[in-house]
């Protein structure tokens, strides 16, 4: 079964974070996992992604501080600064 990371936000269409994991992964020699852009125009269709089973997301802005609701745990370091 295949891994699934990646990125949301908006826009994304200057993000290097898919050949950088494709390159971390191959050096890794990381076989079952795969990193993909999920640009969503708002936060709401975050929801969509939860179905498909991802394992980790970065999240740049603007939805940092808008995925807060949407997640189960948050650090401490990731609360005090919001």
């Amino acid at each position: 079964m295949i891994r699934k990371f990646g990125l949301i936000g908006y826009p994304l269409s200057h993000s290097f974070s898919p050949e950088y994991f494709k390159e971390k992964f191959k050096i890794l020699d990381i076989q079952d996992a795969e990193y993909k852009l999920y640009p969503l125009s708002v936060i709401s269709e975050f929801e969509a992604l939860t179905a498909i089973g991802m394992q980790g997301l970065n999240v740049t802005i603007p939805y940092k501080e808008d995925i807060i609701p949407y997640l189960d745990d948050l650090s401490p370091a990731a609360r005090a600064t919001g």
